[in-house]
């Protein structure tokens, strides 16, 4: 093995430097022959006790250093910060951009020559694979899985998705508190992350539509031996793309991130993938907007999974997985070639792909719903976009005008929503402000708003919402995200006032406040932003420095990338 490799800047030279990084290594029992020349493999993890959905991450680790031993690599695992989805306050989207720092500057800091990328909650997938692309080494995704079918009263049930339904279902006195309680035993019942096709599962599936980690890797359950055996292969993989020099910028082409939007329209995914393709776009130095996701608006939904359809994701991976989704795309003519980490081309993900379930995998003729994708919103309330999920709306309000309901803060709405007295019928258009990027700050998934008590519980299921915030991947309804620019940024989404009227239009790309220009002057002029909630740290670095919703929320000087060698000696 004498090929250069980056690491031998590290343990190659025979110096003081090269005695320093190599003895120390030495000391947890590394021989001598481990320091040759052959590719050092970081392996990027995730885990932690306090992100549940990455639990089982230490375990697949281990599948992951016998695929690099077995390859004639040098395996060795480092931690980054790990990102608890359902654990972290205020949201963890405000640090999936401190991930994708820690991300960047372990893999330049350290002497590895590629890296495998463990992560699959929601922002930690996102968060490295933004970081990897930054410095540009071989890098490979291995997710967590999913968790198995939830259990209730001998039906399954969804992460996210019934706990919202039971939530309302408590709301409006159809379900006691004490069923509520029991429900919450049978919900998460192994370590993965959402069974669901929420945000975790969505990037997973992405980023196998993205040939950014190996076939089937998106829906295999977490504690499924077959997930074990891909980290081995994943493993082995790697020690071969390092011999390659097989980089992100090779596989994330603009062909790419086209077919990861037909994919997660195609599986009903996630509203969240907007903001992080966006942002990954930006590191890799591909050209990518919000217009671009209008490419998947006409791909009917195939796979029927919640919270788009009844299924969850083990029904999707014993259905045939990804594979079969590609497969699709692919017959009827949208799969784009792109190179993947195996070196050929996407389409080979397909071959041979079967499905064994075709009510929880569709055809193109006979999908779960018509041109289910993303479709984005622009008009004088969001000049620079908002998007809607048709697959997870109500068609009767796609197409909607109504009077607004405002609320000024989430402490606003948290304090008014169940009010006997508050003045909303089945037709207002509820609107919530300071939920952006810098508003809140971090962007969290409450766009969601729930429905309001008087409404729930004359069996009102559904209404428009609108805001600057994100929603969950496991949630549904009529809701309106993303909304550009922000209120706290002077968005005109800060102007609204109860009793405006709002006309909302899917199939015309459609968000229009019904004022005149002149009025929206007036009240702009009358304008101040909120006070920031933080003044010190990592959040007062995001809140100067993130950028709107239809530019990623990245941090504006984290886009592109650097990879320049490092040639300084810490000694």
């Amino acid at each position: 093995m004498t090929k250069d490799r980056r690491s031998k800047g590290w343990y190659g030279k025979l110096d003081k430097d090269g005695f320093i990084h190599r003895s120390w290594m030495k000391n947890q029992g590394f021989p001598d022959h481990a320091f040759d020349g052959r590719p050092i493999i970081g392996i990027c993890n995730t885990w932690s006790e306090l992100t549940p959905c990455n639990s089982g991450l230490r375990d697949l680790a281990e599948g992951v250093k016998r695929g690099v031993w077995e390859a004639g690599g040098f395996p060795v695992e480092f931690p980054v910060m790990s990102l608890g989805e359902t654990q972290m306050k205020p949201t963890a989207m405000l640090f999936r951009n401190l991930l994708a720092m820690d991300v960047e500057e372990s893999i330049r800091a350290y002497g590895i020559d590629g890296v495998v990328l463990l992560g699959g909650c929601d922002k930690t997938t996102p968060g490295q694979l933004m970081g990897a692309a930054s410095v540009d080494l071989p890098a490979i995704v291995v997710s967590s899985g999913p968790m198995l079918n939830g259990k209730y009263r001998g039906k399954d049930i969804g992460s996210g998705t019934d706990v919202w339904k039971f939530s309302e279902a408590v709301r409006a006195g159809e379900m006691t508190l004490k069923d509520f309680m029991n429900a919450e035993s049978g919900m998460s019942r192994s370590k993965g992350v959402c069974m669901t096709m929420g945000t975790a599962s969505t990037m997973a599936s992405i980023v196998e539509a993205m040939g950014m980690s190996l076939p089937t890797n998106a829906a295999l359950p977490a504690v499924d031996a077959r997930r074990m055996a891909l980290a081995h292969l994943t493993g082995k993989r790697i020690v071969e793309m390092v011999e390659e020099d097989l980089k992100p910028s090779d596989v994330m082409t603009k062909d790419a991130f086209v077919n990861g939007i037909l994919a997660n329209a195609a599986v009903g995914g996630s509203t969240n993938a907007v903001v992080h393709l966006l942002a990954l776009a930006g590191r890799v130095g591909v050209d990518l907007d919000l217009t671009d996701f209008e490419i998947g608006s006409e791909i009917p939904l195939l796979v029927n999974c919640m919270p788009s359809g009844k299924y969850l994701m083990e029904d999707f991976c014993y259905a045939g997985g990804m594979p079969v989704v590609l497969k699709q795309l692919q017959d009827n003519g949208h799969l784009r070639a792109a190179k993947t980490v195996l070196g050929g081309d996407i389409t080979a993900y397909a071959d041979g792909a079967e499905c064994f379930n075709e009510d929880v995998i569709r055809s193109f003729e006979a999908p779960v719903k018509p041109a289910a994708g993303l479709r984005v919103l622009r008009g004088n309330l969001a000049p620079n976009g908002a998007i809607v999920k048709p697959s997870a709306a109500s068609d009767h309000l796609l197409e909607h005008e109504g009077e607004a309901f405002v609320f000024e803060s989430i402490e606003d709405m948290k304090a008014n929503i169940d009010r006997e007295d508050l003045p909303v019928t089945a037709e207002t258009i509820l609107v919530l402000k300071g939920c952006g990027p810098k508003g809140y700050p971090g962007m969290p998934e409450v766009g969601n708003m729930p429905i309001p008590r008087k409404l729930v519980t004359q069996g009102v299921k559904d209404m428009i919402r609108v805001s600057d915030a994100r929603m969950s991947g496991t949630a549904f309804g009529t809701v309106i995200l993303h909304v550009s620019p922000e209120a706290q940024a002077g968005g005109p989404l800060a102007l609204v006032k109860t009793g405006d009227r709002i006309r909302v239009s899917a199939s015309g790309g459609e968000l229009e406040l019904l004022i005149s220009a002149e009025e929206m002057e007036a009240r702009r002029a009358d304008w101040t932003p909120d006070a920031p909630h933080y003044t010190r740290g990592y959040a007062k670095l995001y809140i100067d420095h993130v950028l709107q919703a239809d530019k990623g929320a990245d941090l504006d000087f984290l886009v592109g990338k650097d990879t320049r060698p490092v040639t300084r000696e810490s000694h």
